[in-house]
């Protein structure tokens, strides 16, 4: 039985795993450097490309690899550049397909920091950026320019868990002329396959769930051998790499995804059952519920709803936050992804940076808090969120 007749958790298990002849089970560690040739001729047919194998650790690593390999079986992808971390391979996607002079069209509703990179950094250096509704596709029709090159989005978004229908972006992307970019970061191709739905490029914050335990830093891009050139050129050149060692943790932790994910959800979505029956909530956001704008798409694009529950607490920032200081075991941070259930006030941490004007027009109101739901008892996150069970 070949590789590609074995199911997604056996991929998850077993894809893209190479053996020394010390013939160990667990995938090695390579922590060098460096790598010697046999020979001055081997040395130069490896950097010039005419043989294949390691050369330097800044973008040629066996741990590395093996890493990129078994994210490409679960993406289906051909290829994969892994990255030091998300923010990393958002940058190295974005400069390997585009140059100045280029425009892209991204959702308005993408991560604040992404939202800094694409209208700071990246137009400084001629890249000029449109934001548009996530789930709006005529107004990602309505936003191409002839100089279009890209259109980025995630879905479910940060960190109201907006739908976009990506075949639908796909199509209008690829009538322009342009590729579309998806991070895939809050589903994981545990839950969701963009590439099968039209996009040309998967984009990875391996720190979230692809670890799966808040230990590690890294990214990745994944898509067409042909696409991906330039971006792997990019990452050779500039250096934004992985390291061995986090690549090892993240070959670990994509064994257990997809029964992480699974147990993720199904807490996420007992969460959000119980949090719009609360009387200090306003209004829940989870794709898992029918009261979710984009429930139908969800329930036909993805596995599930995902980890992420996002809700309106009556009262605005002062009543978030005392939400969250009230919280005695849910962890207060900003990273998602962990085993160990995290809340934050996204218009305060992850999106601080972003003009009031623009959180507005993202929907991310002062009372919104996210919790990235772990792996905890749910009885014990309700308990701990007690206090939305009070009147007052």
């Amino acid at each position: 039985m070949s590789q590609h007749e074995w199911h997604a958790e056996t991929l998850s298990v077993r894809a893209g795993s190479e053996h020394t002849p010390f013939g160990e089970n667990s995938e090695a560690m390579f922590l060098t450097s460096s790598f010697v040739f046999e020979n001055a001729a081997q040395a130069a047919a490896r950097f010039g490309g005419q043989e294949p194998g390691n050369i330097y650790s800044r973008f040629t690593n066996p741990t590395v690899s093996m890493f990129q390999n078994k994210l490409a079986a679960l993406e289906g992808a051909e290829f994969c550049v892994a990255t030091s971390s998300g923010m990393s391979a958002i940058l190295a996607c974005v400069m390997g397909v585009c140059s100045a002079g280029d425009h892209v069209v991204a959702s308005r509703s993408i991560f604040g920091t992404s939202v800094q990179l694409f209208s700071n950094i990246l137009k400084r250096w001629g890249l000029e950026t449109t934001f548009v509704q996530l789930s709006d596709p005529e107004a990602w029709r309505a936003a191409v320019k002839p100089n279009t090159k890209l259109f980025f989005l995630e879905t479910p978004s940060n960190p109201l868990t907006e739908i976009c229908d990506i075949a639908a972006v796909a199509e209008i992307a690829h009538q322009a002329g342009a590729l579309l970019a998806v991070d895939n970061c809050f589903c994981t191709p545990a839950l969701q396959k963009p590439l099968e739905l039209g996009a040309d490029i998967v984009v990875h914050s391996a720190t979230k769930y692809i670890d799966g335990q808040g230990r590690c830093l890294g990214g990745a891009v994944l898509g067409r051998k042909d696409v991906l050139e330039p971006v792997y050129g990019f990452l050779r050149t500039a250096g934004p790499t992985m390291s061995a060692f986090n690549a090892w943790v993240f070959l670990k932790g994509l064994e257990t995804l997809h029964v992480r994910m699974e147990a993720h959800a199904r807490n996420a979505l007992a969460l959000a059952q119980w949090l719009e029956q609360q009387p200090r909530v306003e209004r829940v956001y989870y794709p898992g519920l029918p009261s979710h704008p984009q429930y139908e798409l969800a329930q036909k694009q993805q596995k599930s709803g995902g980890a992420i529950v996002s809700f309106d607490v009556k009262g605005g920032q002062p009543a978030a936050w005392h939400l969250i200081d009230a919280t005695r075991m849910i962890s207060i941070t900003a990273n998602l992804g962990d085993a160990k259930s995290t809340i934050t006030h996204p218009a305060t941490t992850t999106h601080s940076r972003v003009s009031p004007e623009a959180r507005a027009a993202a929907g991310v109101g002062d009372g919104l808090v996210r919790i990235a739901v772990g792996l905890e008892h749910i009885d014990d996150l309700k308990a701990d969120l007690a206090w939305l069970s009070s009147q007052g």
